[in-house]
């Protein structure tokens, strides 16, 4: 799959071939509701139905607009969300909600490897 981009030009989205979808959000961005749910229609239009594990790169992602977070809570074909970031105020921008908010289970993570070993654990599990 090419590399497909986010509507606004914020972000782009992957399909790996470990079957991870890989969301980046570019560096400084501002994400506004608009932008999660045009990153929500592409990873249900790659998906064709089938739940995929998502790693979303968030690093040094500028603000998140209130709006923006309460889409994240809109299910999607994710079946599992790795939150990436670097430092802590990724980790403060990805905790913006509780656990038990999330449409599906969801972490964030500052190791790439670490988040790739729990997406692909879950995906072992379910197929």
């Amino acid at each position: 799959m090419e590399t497909l981009i986010i509507d606004g030009g914020k972000g782009t989205l992957d399909l790996r071939t470990d079957g991870i979808l890989y969301l980046r959000w570019q560096p400084r961005a501002s994400l506004e509701e608009a932008d999660i749910q045009s990153a929500m229609v592409l990873v249900n239009n790659v998906c064709h139905g089938q739940s995929r594990p998502l790693l979303v790169e968030m690093t040094e992602v500028e603000t998140v607009s209130h709006a923006a977070r309460a889409a994240f809570a809109t299910p999607t074909a994710a079946s599992r969300i790795a939150l990436l970031g670097a430092n802590p105020v990724d980790r403060v921008l990805a905790g913006f909600r509780s656990p038990n908010s999330h449409p599906c289970p969801t972490r964030f993570f500052t190791d790439k490897a670490e988040a790739l070993d729990w997406l692909l654990s879950d995906a072992a599990r379910a197929h």
